[in-house]
């Protein structure tokens, strides 16, 4: 796919924050926080960073493959997809609708294109993309394997066999990132589980960690990621902290869990869309 300027970039944000608020508004159900926090990394992986085939493959051969484990925050990743031509951007109308293949936690059985892995079930995402990144050293292909993980979500257990796995096997191709907002449904992070050094737990499993002070900064976020990949096929899997804010971009929903599973009202809807420019048109 071909990369976009870092104005287009920005542009492209704008417009899938708007995509966000109006899908999760529509049905009335959906998780707008997280989704509006990490639009600049959806956008930076997918428009500039990845190398993938709109025309989908399952097995993926020959082309990067992205994992989404935090599936609650498929608004950003639907709006994602169907922006890069996986699918008509109409279909986002659809979205937690009864029959249509954009349920409210990604899912495979209706064969949504770009969707690998059902997701949402917390902590899974990382096993998962491991294994890919294992095929894919089996088979040859020296493409990356992604995933993105949430904070709150470091609090399940499956997470750390993952983390514990994936050094000793050397699964050098794979970048993991955590959306390190410090909200969680139910609170602040440091409230209902604190997470204590992060850094210093991955770096203590054998990880190669990496830190993205602003990820609600395009150009941070590409410089995040182009770190990344260059410390991969060094023998240890890639960890990138991405430091966000949930709700970023609509004033009244920034930095509280309040917005992690909450639809906006009429009111509230037209407020955040006055805070965001329509660039490329809305579906």
């Amino acid at each position: 796919m071909e990369k976009l300027s870092i104005d287009q970039l920005k542009k492209t944000c704008s417009q899938v924050r708007r995509d966000i608020v109006r899908m999760v508004h529509a049905c009335q159900s959906g998780h707008p926080g997280a989704s509006l926090g990490c639009t600049e990394f959806f956008v930076a992986l997918y428009f500039s960073q990845l190398n993938h085939n709109k025309d989908f493959q399952m097995e993926g051969k020959g082309e990067d493959l992205f994992f989404l484990s935090n599936g609650h925050i498929s608004p950003v990743w639907y709006s994602v997809l169907a922006r890069s031509g996986y699918f008509n951007l109409e279909e986002l109308s659809t979205f937690r609708q009864m029959d249509s293949r954009l349920q409210g936690h990604p899912a495979t059985e209706e064969g949504l294109p770009g969707i690998r892995i059902a997701s949402g079930s917390l902590g899974q995402g990382l096993s998962v993309a491991i294994g890919a990144a294992q095929a894919k050293k089996i088979d040859g292909d020296d493409s990356t394997v992604y995933a993105l993980m949430g904070d709150g979500e470091q609090q399940e257990g499956q997470i750390w066999e993952a983390a514990m796995y994936a050094p000793h096997h050397k699964v050098d191709n794979l970048i993991a990132t955590i959306d390190f907002n410090g909200q969680q449904i139910d609170g602040p992070t440091k409230d209902v589980m604190d997470l204590k050094d992060l850094k210093a737990k991955w770096e203590a499993f054998g990880w190669e960690v990496m830190e993205t002070p602003n990820g609600n900064d395009m150009e941070a976020v590409l410089e995040g990621l182009e770190k990344a990949k260059s410390l991969l096929g060094k023998g240890k899997p890639v960890l990138n902290l991405l430091h966000t804010d949930m709700g970023y971009g609509v004033d009244f929903m920034v930095g509280t869990h309040k917005w992690h599973g909450i639809a906006p009202n009429d009111e509230q809807l037209e407020k955040a869309l006055g805070q965001l420019e329509e660039t490329l048109g809305d579906y």
